[in-house]
């Protein structure tokens, strides 16, 4: 039998190549735990204990509330909404022209979009559960809860895993503009990443556990508030310094925003 013939690489159909995946294509740095050592030390030196929310719905809609506004607007809107309904399915029956009324009275922008994003949320559980409890959630695995969380309209990567890191205590690792910057900065990834590249590339070389998630993604966001700006850095105080290749560009003057 003649030997078989070895195609050059280029003529081998995609489906019979490996994949990378985003770990291989940008390998872990060797510097990625005494970063986490350092921002935790500086940052977040005790841990709190794991949160598991008795009604991930709660959560939910809390974590839906929280973007693109303060937190103390998103408390005041949440404290409204369950003082107008203390159970969802009156929210769900009032529509969403009436969430959005209960959010504009207690102040705060986009009250339409998160009054839809809310009845939706809620509309899809009635419709495919027949209950408005997510409270299965913590007796599923991690893949599962996720799952479950991502097939609500509206809860994308991110949401899910502020759900899931926050009130459910699963090891998720979401990803903000802040822990981007930082990880660009620190040339651990692409500047031309997006947020859901780099969570899934951070979820790939984290620890898989809660601690370790949690204690990065705390200490990070605190980092990227106080010192690791978006708008002049102050890298003189930065605990990553002498780890940071974008320090001496910005300490000479000459860096802008990243």
């Amino acid at each position: 039998m003649p030997p078989a013939v070895r195609l050059p690489k280029s003529t081998l159909p995609k489906s019979v190549l490996p994949k990378l995946t985003l770990a291989e294509q940008q390998p872990p740095p060797a510097d990625l735990g005494e970063v986490a050592r350092r921002l935790r030390e500086r940052y977040l030196p005790t841990l709190p204990a794991p949160r598991r929310s008795p009604e991930p719905v709660d959560a939910l809609i809390g974590t839906i509330l929280s973007q693109q506004n303060t937190s103390i607007i998103a408390r005041r809107q949440f404290a409204a909404l369950k003082a107008s309904y203390p159970q969802w399915e009156a929210a769900l029956a009032d529509g969403p022209d009436g969430i959005e009324g209960v959010l504009r009275g207690a102040g705060g922008g986009l009250a339409r979009i998160k009054a839809d994003y809310i009845y939706n949320v809620l509309h899809r559980l009635e419709e495919t559960r027949g209950t408005l409890s997510l409270q299965d959630t913590h007796d599923l695995n991690d893949v599962e809860a996720r799952a479950l969380l991502e097939s609500l309209p509206g809860v994308g990567m991110k949401t899910a895993s502020l759900v899931l890191l926050f009130d459910l205590a699963r090891p998720a690792m979401p990803v903000d503009t802040h822990i981007g910057r930082i990880a660009a900065r620190l040339e651990w990834v692409p500047a031309r990443w997006n947020a859901i590249k780099v969570e899934r590339w951070f979820d790939e070389v984290l620890p898989r556990d809660w601690a370790s998630r949690y204690g990065f993604h705390v200490s990070a966001i605190r980092h990227g508030r106080e010192t690791c700006r978006a708008q002049r850095p102050d890298c003189e105080a930065c605990v990553l310094r002498d780890l940071c290749p974008s320090a001496g560009v910005f300490l000479a003057g000459s860096g802008g925003g990243v």
